[in-house]
């Protein structure tokens, strides 16, 4: 074989890291309201396109968005308001982590364990890394705005649940509080939390 017919053999090899986006075939997330919940309805779809399990997405996009969820059919349902362009930030930070290449930036990688150890190994250029270590995703604004039970806050009621109650957003909370109204600023005393949901009443001034 000569030196020309070995070099085009060679280059046919190498992957061509240029079109590493058009390779990565994920749709744009799809987010819908739905009261105090948001439900992303095409998950299943962008896990077949990044070629992950569905639950594993969704548990990540759990964890990143410090809420809890239910997934069924693909579609998934996650408490509190959240748009598009959060769900795609997140998504982004999964595909980072649990798809891209960190060697030759390709998304042509599979997830394998090794001795109970998460590992990302790539097809087009055979590196073979753990995953990294989650960082917690939570903003120092969001730990301030942390919600406790049995304390007051200053509130706007920016929406209206399906019972009727005022909805308000703090962090990652999502609050109820009968009898206020959409821009209503108002004092609030917290009574009960479940999960990423509060549900408090109006302090009277």
């Amino acid at each position: 074989m000569d030196y020309e017919a070995s070099l085009d053999r060679a280059m046919a090899e190498v992957p061509d890291i240029a079109d590493s986006d058009e390779r990565l075939n994920m749709p744009d997330p799809q987010a819908e309201r739905d009261g105090a919940f948001t439900r992303l309805t095409n998950l299943g779809d962008i896990a077949d396109g990044l070629s992950r399990e569905t639950d594993h997405i969704h548990r990540f996009v759990q964890r990143d968005l410090g809420t809890s969820g239910k997934l069924e059919e693909g579609r998934a349902r996650y408490s509190g308001r959240f748009s598009a362009g959060d769900f795609a930030t997140t998504l982004d930070r999964y595909v980072e982590e649990y798809v891209t290449c960190s060697e030759c930036g390709l998304p042509d990688t599979r997830l394998v364990r090794e001795n109970r150890t998460p590992m990302l190994r790539c097809d087009a250029c055979g590196a073979f890394r753990p995953v990294s270590k989650r960082r917690r995703s939570a903003s120092a604004n969001q730990e301030r705005e942390a919600v406790e039970e049995g304390k007051t806050y200053e509130v706007k009621i920016t929406g209206t649940g399906r019972k009727g109650d005022g909805v308000a957003e703090r962090g990652t909370y999502t609050i109820f509080v009968p009898g206020a109204r959409e821009g209503d600023e108002l004092t609030i005393y917290i009574e009960n939390i479940s999960g990423n949901l509060a549900f408090a009443r109006v302090v009277e001034n």
